[in-house]
């Protein structure tokens, strides 16, 4: 394209500004943007650690490229764009504001702590994220935003006798949480967390033996839908083979080589497999409790989720990229095997 335009210059058709007027329409800056880090991201945005995590895990920031090492990399763009949302930044931060345990979300809520406990347990409420612990008892964490608009929504709910429904799910010691905010019940139903001894702290050891020996809870929250983390971070990407880890991600390693036999395919989804939320523990003990939480174990359950692996696997198997290859990831650049 530059000989052609020099050509026609010289030829007399066109000055030289108009050979440099068309270099820069044809020719724009192809530097690539600037990628800044997670901490970096979050001071400029003026967020605490755990707000801009929040705010990356509920989409409201949305991360760019990866680096080499799989860290996420955000946009400057991207910043622009979040600093320019109405209200900012205290929006932002009542958006990603959150509450733990039963005592502070029954002070959100405008109710107390047991009716909190049961409404969790039962599904009406959904846990944003998880800690364990010094007792290596499970203390929810909740968007303080949804427990104010719970209460709005339905103030029927924060007084009067509980529905028949869930006191059948109460008599039956089954917990809804781990499976509507990111985990998945041990054992069909999750022992007693900090939160659920309401009036006595979360400070306290879990008593033994507690809250096991129900009936599992029904396979995924009311009204249908999936787990809430899982549907987070399959709505931040289109990539069939990313989709496909973050399913694989809640499956036993059992499951996973069933539906996946080919060792390069099951490479492929470990690379893509999505990190531990924010705030997973890093202490052996307190990792081996929150882990528990990261998988599936009711049949029901694993049967939706291979089911729902198959199905992504088939795509991301037949899957047509742009460069022609068939099953590639657009994430690792590398050729999943057919």
């Amino acid at each position: 394209m530059k000989v052609q335009a020099l050509e026609r210059a010289s030829a007399g058709r066109e000055t030289p500004e108009d050979v440099c007027a068309e270099q820069s329409v044809a020719e724009p800056d192809a530097r690539p943007p600037e990628l800044l880090s997670g901490p970096r991201a979050a001071g400029e945005l003026g967020l605490r650690r755990g707000e801009f995590a929040r705010a990356v895990q509920l989409g409201l920031v949305r991360p760019g490229p990866r680096a080499a090492g799989g860290a996420a990399r955000f946009t400057r763009a991207e910043l622009d764009r979040v600093r320019a949302g109405e209200g900012y930044p205290g929006a932002l931060r009542e958006r990603v504001e959150t509450v733990a345990g039963a005592d502070a979300g029954a002070r959100a809520l405008g109710t107390g702590p047991s009716r909190f406990t049961r409404l969790a347990r039962c599904g009406h409420l959904t846990p944003v994220g998880y800690r364990i612990n010094r007792y290596r008892a499970v203390v929810w964490l909740y968007l303080a935003a949804e427990l104010r608009e719970f209460a709005a929504r339905e103030p029927g709910m924060l007084s009067g006798a509980a529905p028949p429904e869930d006191r059948e799910m109460m008599e039956a010691k089954a917990d809804l949480r781990p499976r509507r905010g990111g985990g998945r019940p041990v054992g069909g139903v999750l022992s007693r967390t900090g939160e659920d001894r309401a009036g006595a702290g979360a400070g306290g050891p879990a008593p033994r033996g507690g809250g096991r020996g129900g009936p599992p809870a029904a396979a995924g929250p009311r009204g249908g839908g999936g787990p809430r983390h899982v549907g987070l971070l399959l709505r931040r990407t289109a990539d069939p083979w990313e989709r496909a880890a973050v399913l694989a991600s809640v499956l036993p390693e059992q499951q996973v080589r069933q539906a996946v036999p080919d060792p390069a395919e099951r490479i492929v989804l470990a690379a893509l497999a999505p990190p531990p939320p924010y705030g997973h523990p890093q202490v052996p003990a307190a990792a081996a409790v929150a882990g528990r939480l990261l998988l599936a174990e009711p049949p029901d359950e694993v049967h939706w989720y291979r089911t729902s692996l198959d199905f992504a696997l088939t795509g991301a198997r037949g899957r047509r990229n742009s460069t022609g290859e068939r099953g590639q990831s657009n994430s690792t650049g590398e050729r999943g095997p057919t």
